[in-house]
């Protein structure tokens, strides 16, 4: 994912620019990428950085009139309209960069970075004061690694840039290691690697030529949590004006503007208040191979409302024959931090900048809006690990417990989104510039406000979208949620509802029992009458046909077999089994080949 790299360090300059070097390649892995380096021996601050060409971010470093202050930053700031020509009155000169503002803004801003909007991180040195201020954003989405060592701090935007150095690093934490299993992810900002850890939200580390002098954060999330709820009538209104107000930055910019469709609401939240010209605003909605299916479906009837053009684009045969490709490169990408399941998501990615760079989503809108609870521990199916490693997954779930027992939202969006959603977002934003209206700081704010019956349904956003395109509220979602419901609405609703459960039965979720039922009656081929309505990887079929001679090349390895974690005749049984047909393990078998992946590409 484009971001930073680098170190702050007293050692020599020729020693540490070596490094620096050492860390920047790592991170080269398209074509559209711009690299550069930058120094400060004075400092002590020796500081690389990959970003997309043409974004935000492109064109680092970011410098004052007299030089003397030096910003590295990556990512996206959304801020108040305006900015440039106050900070030109006050006698800034400002480049024709989209980021030109921001070292100005230092300048006049004594609580910088408090005062960004977006999701980010960078360095900045000023020499006059003799720092350098190591920050991100509120929300640790736009992930940068550290790594404390005797001789320097290590930064990174990815792990691996840090396990080029520090060799030494290139083990597996097993504490880790459990809560991947039994999470589907790292809590409490560890990672897979003992010693390499993340920066926590809203970090503001101030380093002095070369030695750290503080370790603190710019913002404390009790602000928001300890306000006062508003009344459900005052929450809403202010809800809708902060984000019918917020909504233009998103869509705009020097880069072309695609909007990723979906038949949900939350998009369709975004559709409802964009004000684009007709036919201006390129909406794109991913589809499978059996039938098209409801995101689809709803799409091309949201797009047509908002006279804006419309195309599917589809996971299938291509991403199939290329699987291994996109496995190996899904865990690299992600530094190990996402399983097998979300190895598409890089696919769709690449394939969607070919309509542009920008993404635009309506990603964490549940999250935020009714607190939604995107993960939990799982229990792994017995027989699989060895007992001495269940005592790891035991852990995580006691973790899991501790971490969660706060405010939902802020559990939501300093938890849950940094630890759980980061994977998914390192892939996409390896590809494209992704952004959500649904981060947005004045937005988290006021949703810190509503009552807890504004939190409890989806009439919020319908209520919304109908505010913002009265024809958008009478759309059903995928889901079959519509704005007022007559009797034939609520039976199509529930109809809707019993085929996406039906899918899940037949997909990855399907209980053994039907999995033995369906091998028995497997010419009937009964999976086809539900999937592909609702979901677009079918990886319980993948893995028994097509994908099979990869899984047991895979995880019938003697280097899987061995791994000291696993139960050798249990790996065996589940590919047996789930390859024959009459079992179903695809969770398993994405999490086995994830961590074998982990040992290929970072530790052997």
């Amino acid at each position: 994912m484009p971001g930073i790299v680098g170190l702050i360090t007293k050692m020599p300059r020729e020693r540490a620019e070596r490094k620096l070097q050492q860390m920047v390649a790592p991170l080269r892995h398209e074509s559209f990428y711009a690299c550069q380096t930058w120094t400060e021996e004075s400092l002590g601050v020796y500081v690389g950085w990959v970003a997309q060409k043409n974004s935000f971010s492109d064109g680092m470093p970011l410098s004052n009139e007299k030089g003397d202050v030096t910003l590295v930053f990556s990512g996206e700031d959304f801020h108040e309209p305006g900015i440039e020509g106050a900070l030109t009155k006050r006698g800034h000169q400002l480049d024709n960069k989209a980021s030109a503002y921001l070292v100005h803004q230092y300048e006049e801003d004594s609580t910088f970075p408090a005062g960004l909007n977006g999701r980010f991180h960078g360095l900045l040195a000023d020499r006059t004061r003799g720092t350098a201020l190591l920050f991100n954003d509120r929300y640790a989405m736009h992930r940068l690694y550290y790594h404390q060592a005797k001789d320097a701090i290590y930064f990174a935007a990815e792990a691996k840039a840090i396990l080029a150095v520090r060799p030494e690093l290139r083990r597996v934490d097993p504490q880790a290691l459990g809560e991947f299993v039994s999470c589907g992810c790292v809590l409490e900002n560890r990672t897979m690697f003992p010693g390499i850890a993340v920066l926590p939200p809203a970090s503001a580390w101030l380093f002095s030529h070369g030695s750290a002098v503080s370790q603190g954060t710019y913002f404390d999330s009790r602000q928001w949590v300890e306000q006062e709820p508003l009344e459900t009538e005052a929450f809403y209104q202010e809800l809708r004006d902060v984000f019918s107000r917020k909504l233009p930055r998103y869509l705009n910019g020097s880069e072309r503007v695609a909007m990723s469709l979906t038949g949900g609401l939350d998009t369709r939240a975004v559709m409802a208040w964009q004000r684009l010209p007709a036919g201006s605003l390129h909406c794109y909605t991913y589809g499978g191979t059996f039938r098209e299916c409801h995101d689809v479906l709803v799409a091309k009837r949201v797009a047509d409302v908002c006279r804006q053009p419309h195309s599917v684009i589809t996971v299938g045969d291509e991403f199939l024959s290329r699987f291994a490709r996109y496995a190996e490169r899904s865990v690299f990408l992600s530094d190990a931090s996402v399983d097998l399941l979300r190895c598409p998501d890089l696919y769709l990615s690449e394939r969607a900048r070919e309509i542009a760079p920008v993404r635009m989503t309506g990603l964490y809108g549940d999250e935020v809006l009714r607190h939604a609870r995107a993960f939990k521990p799982v229990k792994p199916l017995p027989g699989l690990y060895r007992p001495e490693f269940l005592s790891y997954i035991n852990q995580a779930q006691v973790t899991y417990s501790r971490v969660t027992d706060e405010h939902p939202l802020a559990f939501s969006v300093f938890r849950q989104a940094p630890w759980h959603h980061y994977g998914i977002l390192s892939l996409e934003q390896s590809q494209l510039t992704v952004r959500t209206p649904f981060l947005d700081n004045d937005l988290i704010r006021t949703v810190f406000r509503a009552p807890k019956s504004a939190v409890a349904n989806s009439d919020l956003r319908v209520r919304l979208i109908g505010d913002g395109n009265a024809a958008l509220r009478r759309i059903p979602s995928d889901r079959g949620v519509v704005g007022s419901e007559d009797f034939s609405q609520a039976v199509s609703r529930n109809l809707l509802e019993f085929t996406f459960k039906a899918e899940y039965a037949y997909d990855y979720g399907m209980p053994q029992w039907l999995a033995r039922v369906d091998h028995a009656f497997c010419r009937l081929r009964l999976e086809r009458l539900f999937l592909g309505r609702h979901k677009l990887f079918h990886f319980r079929l993948w893995y028994r046909d097509m994908l099979a001679p990869y899984v047991r090349e895979m995880l019938l390895d003697s280097r899987t077999l061995s791994r000291p974690y696993l139960d050798r005749k249990g790996v065996e049984n589940i590919v047996k089994r789930h390859i024959a047909g009459d079992r179903n393990y695809t969770t398993e078998i994405h999490k086995l080949l994830t961590l074998e992946l982990l040992h290929r590409l970072f530790i052997d």
